[in-house]
């Protein structure tokens, strides 16, 4: 099984909210900091919005944020609302099961066990777990442009940015 580029990002997006918990950020500064298509994550940010994990602001202090702490979402929602679908083989669907051996064939039921305990694992595993080691993450995270750090919404934030580098 692999995760669509979709959920990929939108892993990521969640995880930097998480990270940034707490404060509005922007779409922009996310496509940056990942260096991704600005329009794939306004996508993605407004589905996740949709769904009511996040909450978007407009405005000039702006942005979008974790609408429940990240102790509170699990991998397993946000995988939920980013893929379409988890049918592993055909006969998942009974709509598009054109497979012969349905019938007798114990595989589906292996698959759908396999799927169960993965979902399981998912479960279990909330953004604070992912973003634990935020000293590591920051590192890892492209730099901001010059003009994302001294366009800063609050004194607080602008503190933050300054101290990075």
């Amino acid at each position: 099984m692999k995760l669509t580029q979709y959920s990929d990002l939108g892993l990521r997006l969640m995880m930097y909210l998480a990270h940034r918990y707490g404060e509005p950020v922007t779409i922009q500064e996310m496509s940056d900091r990942f260096a991704v298509s600005k329009n794939h994550m306004v996508k993605i940010s407004h589905q996740l919005t949709h769904s009511g994990l996040i909450e978007s602001t407009r405005g000039r202090n702006g942005g979008v944020s974790l609408a429940l702490p990240p102790s509170s979402i699990s991998v397993e929602q946000v995988l939920r609302v980013t893929e379409d679908n988890f049918d592993l083989v055909e006969c998942f669907t009974a709509a598009q099961n054109h497979c012969v051996l349905s019938d007798a064939c114990k595989l589906s039921g292996v698959l759908d066990t396999a799927l169960a305990a993965f979902f399981s694992v998912l479960r279990e595993t909330t953004l604070a777990d992912l973003v634990k080691n935020k000293k590591a993450i920051e590192k890892t995270l492209l730099p901001l442009p010059r003009e994302v750090l001294f366009s800063s919404r609050t004194p607080t934030r602008r503190k933050h940015a300054d101290t990075r580098h």
